[in-house]
This record gives structure tokens, C-alpha cells and sequence, in this order.
């Protein structure tokens, strides 16, 4: 089986209101944006990418009260959204960048 493991720093563009799940579970949607420039065969590249990101739980409620334009190291995996459509970058730590 291959690791599904994601490390990113960005910064947070956007939160949605809190949510509960069915099972009572605080679950907060979110939009994460980076930038940077990387090495990509021999030269310089701008990187921007705008990511959706779910976190549930306690990390839901620690994310909320987080400031909207606030940057942070995130760690967690992707999954499909439950459309199927789209990628969901599942949020499982922070820290401050």
C-alpha cells in the first residue's frame, strides 16, 4: 500500500461556519492557499495552489479561532470529497509556520 501523507505551508484564505457531523463531531471547512518557487527541471518555478481542507474535532475548534490570513505548516492526507469530483486535503496538525 502507498503513503498518503501531505505536509503543506499556507495560509488560511477562508473558513467556513462549523459544522457538527451526525455522530456530533465539529468539522470545519476550509480554503488553504500557497505560494513558493521550486526547482522544476533546471529552472525556477512560481507555485501558487488554492486547496480545500476539512479538520475535525478538537483540531476543528483550535483552526477556527485562527486568524484568516494566519500561515501555518498543515499536515494530513488527501481523500475525494464526497462528490467524488474534487480532492479534500483531511487536515490532522498545524503548527505555526
Amino acid at each position: 500500500m502507498q503513503a498518503n501523507s501531505l505536509v503543506l505551508g499556507a495560509c488560511i484564505a477562508e473558513v467556513e461556519t462549523m459544522r457538527y457531523t451526525p455522530a456530533g463531531l465539529p468539522a470545519l471547512n476550509l480554503r488553504l492557499e500557497h505560494e513558493s518557487v521550486v526547482q522544476e527541471a533546471g529552472s525556477s518555478r512560481t507555485v501558487k495552489v488554492v486547496v480545500k481542507a476539512v479538520a475535525f474535532g478538537t483540531l476543528a475548534e483550535r483552526l477556527a479561532k485562527q486568524a484568516i490570513g494566519s500561515v501555518w505548516n498543515f499536515t494530513g492526507f488527501l481523500a475525494n470529497a464526497r462528490q467524488g469530483k474534487s480532492v479534500v486535503f483531511h487536515i490532522q496538525e498545524f503548527l505555526q509556520d
